[in-house]
């Protein structure tokens, strides 16, 4: 069992020596507790559930998949996960899949020690680390509607539902975004189940995948 009051951690990353330098570099801090790890998606499934971190280090790149994949999954199970992703690259269609995942952070392996060390601190107390910039830059994408030519399924959705589509793109449950909306719960899932039904799908991660096909096709 996890010492009470430690920031349990869950890493992610198909590179051992990667794996272990963050293992070691977190396990020395009082405050953090390494409770597993796993070197493929399919792994990382059956293992981070059944842990239950507070935070999930997820590669974006695995053999079998991709980090986005397992975070997107890991949220719709338990939305108290929260998931910082890690990647060697740095692009607007990856952050783009990073927030319609429901990613807290997304840094670059690249960061110093500290600040993986920060990073993974400030997303357990529920702050977000996505860069401002490049999350205005791929929101405003959402918010102009810009479709390829004969889909404008994005153009059918009403003001408050490409709201809602924004808000979910930034990573925020239906509570969250109820609160900031000064709007019931149950009435954001209705948003979102009417907003699901005139894109044609069942699920978020429809959608999400939907909305990054889009952004692909424009760079």
């Amino acid at each position: 069992m996890p010492e009470k009051g430690k920031i349990t951690v869950f890493l992610l990353d198909d590179h051992e020596v990667v794996r272990r330098g963050v293992h070691e570099l977190l396990a020395v801090e009082e405050d953090i507790e390494v409770v597993g790890e796993a070197g493929t998606a399919a792994d990382a499934l059956t293992r981070i559930p059944a842990t239950r971190p507070d935070v999930a280090v997820l590669d974006v790149r695995l053999p079998d998949g991709s980090g986005v994949e397992v975070c997107r999954e890991i949220r719709s199970r338990d939305e108290s996960i929260k998931c910082l992703m890690l990647t060697s690259f740095s692009d607007d269609e990856a952050l783009f899949d990073a927030i319609m995942a429901g990613a807290s952070g997304y840094v670059l392996k690249a960061i110093r020690g500290d600040e993986l060390l920060t990073a993974v601190r400030d997303v357990a107390a529920g702050r977000s680390l996505l860069d401002p910039v490049a999350t205005a830059r791929v929101l405003q994408r959402l918010r102009e509607g810009n479709t390829p030519k004969g889909d404008d399924k994005l153009a059918g959705l009403t003001e408050q539902e490409r709201k809602i589509l924004d808000l979910i793109g930034e990573g925020m449950t239906n509570r969250a975004i109820g609160e900031r909306l000064h709007l019931a719960e149950k009435t954001i899932k209705n948003y979102v189940s009417s907003l699901l039904s005139k894109l044609g799908m069942e699920r978020r991660s429809q959608a999400a995948a939907y909305v990054a096909r889009i952004q692909a096709e424009q760079r």
